[in-house]
């Protein structure tokens, strides 16, 4: 039973205590995760919550879907487990391979000129 929530949208000054307060209204919030940007410590604008009960998930979604907060309209619906999300395959690669080889770089190679 998922019980957890995407909340898209929030301000950037919402913290993990705004948000826990913000869902209470709709039941017992088991957790908070608020999701910080690497490069300068602010939060990036949503969050994931967690409902102990579905009907309390089911009522937040309700009653803060598309509602104001901060200047903001909130974005929530239920979150999808990782599994589902299509797998990125990114990274790596390339023409010519690392720092030796390659088409006719480094040693050895193809064509590289030896004899």
């Amino acid at each position: 039973m998922n019980t957890k929530m995407y909340v898209g949208n929030l301000p950037f000054s919402a913290t993990e205590d705004d948000i826990r307060t913000l869902f209470s209204d709709y039941g017992t919030v088991t957790e908070v995760y608020l999701p910080m940007d690497r490069e300068s410590g602010r939060p990036r604008g949503f969050a994931f919550v967690t409902m102990d009960s579905q009907t309390a998930m089911n009522e937040a979604i309700k009653g803060l879907n598309d509602k104001d907060y901060g200047g903001r309209n909130l974005a929530i619906n239920e979150a999808r487990p990782k599994e589902e999300r299509p797998a990125y395959s990114g990274g790596g690669g390339g023409y010519g391979g690392g720092g030796r080889g390659g088409k006719g770089g480094g040693r050895g190679g193809y064509g590289g000129g030896r004899y």
